[in-house]
């Protein structure tokens, strides 16, 4: 079965940085667009960020455009945030997501699966 797993969360002060992962198995990987999504206490799921299959092109939510830079590796099979100069809104569950559809999206529906998340958390 198709599974993602996220890993790299944690505790990170202000301003520092926390490169999270996520690995795919059960689905060729290469054929999904990718995205990152968060959610804090309270609030809805909200897009962060999306690459496509090829890894050519990229989309980020205005939140961490510039700050925040989505890559993958096809060979293994895995999806990365790198997350720098992180702020305490930052704080969340990370979710990362597979897309089937070739253009990249900020919508949750889109996405076909969904790993279980990894907790961030930004102390200032």
């Amino acid at each position: 079965q198709v599974q993602l797993v996220e890993s790299g969360g944690g505790l990170a002060q202000a301003g520092g940085s926390l490169r999270l992962s996520c690995a795919a198995s059960g689905v060729t990987f290469s054929s999904y667009a990718m995205g990152w999504f968060r959610q804090a206490p309270g609030n809805e799921r909200e897009f962060v960020a999306a690459i496509n299959w090829g890894g050519g092109t990229a989309y980020y939510a205005d939140s961490v455009k510039g700050r925040f830079t989505i890559s993958r590796d096809n060979a293994k099979n895995t999806v990365y945030l790198q997350m720098n100069s992180l702020k305490p809104e930052d704080t969340a569950v990370y979710y990362c997501a597979a897309s089937p559809k070739i253009l990249l999206s900020h919508q949750s529906s889109v996405y076909k699966y969904w790993g279980q998340g990894t907790q961030v958390t930004v102390s200032s």
